[in-house]
């Protein structure tokens, strides 16, 4: 990517806004009544996907009303650029044990799958009462892995997005909606 030296730079990266700030709003709000239906007296711990995910969890938790934990894992499939390698790498685990939880995992994007599948198979080896999906975005058009998530935020097409925690090399995770990313500025 072409570095970003000014805010003109950094504009012209954005090609267009496809979610808004407010209609991000809304889908979290369905989002947590969604988690707070299916749990309600019962131990919840939600975990995020570090470093996208991060900003979609700090709302989630707030519009979940039952009582719940949190934990945060990272996970590594993009290193440089638009693709992903192909090759998952699990940078920083749970440090708790989850078998008495019932595991929510906040993912901003499934794009191939393949990140999650194998967080999931993870998590799954631990032995949680149950374990479920809530994902901000879902492009099933990349997906090369059998994995559905419980709850979609949206459903997009397969186009680089940025904002609201998604990056293109460490820029844009501050944008408040999600964009396309302008890739003719790479």
């Amino acid at each position: 990517m072409k570095e970003i030296r000014s805010q003109e730079d950094f504009d012209r990266k954005i090609k267009r806004v496809i979610i808004s700030k407010e209609e991000i709003a809304e889908r979290i709000k369905e989002a947590g009544k969604y988690i707070d239906s299916i749990y309600d007296g019962r131990p919840v711990l939600l975990v995020s996907i570090l470093n996208g995910a991060f900003v979609f969890m700090a709302d989630i938790c707030r519009a979940v009303t039952i009582p719940c934990e949190i934990a945060f894992m990272r996970a590594k499939s993009y290193y440089s650029g638009t693709s992903s390698s192909g090759v998952v790498q699990i940078t920083m685990d749970l440090d708790q044990d989850i078998s008495n939880y019932h595991v929510v995992i906040v993912e901003d994007i499934i794009d191939t799958g393949r990140t999650l599948n194998d967080i999931m198979k993870l998590l799954k080896g631990r032995n949680p009462l149950s374990i479920r999906i809530v994902t901000l975005l879902d492009k099933p058009s990349r997906r090369i892995v059998e994995l559905e998530p419980d709850m979609a935020l949206f459903t997009i097409p397969d186009h680089f997005v940025i904002g609201y925690g998604l990056d293109c090399g460490e820029y844009f995770r501050n944008l408040p909606y999600i964009a396309e990313f302008n890739e003719e500025e790479l």
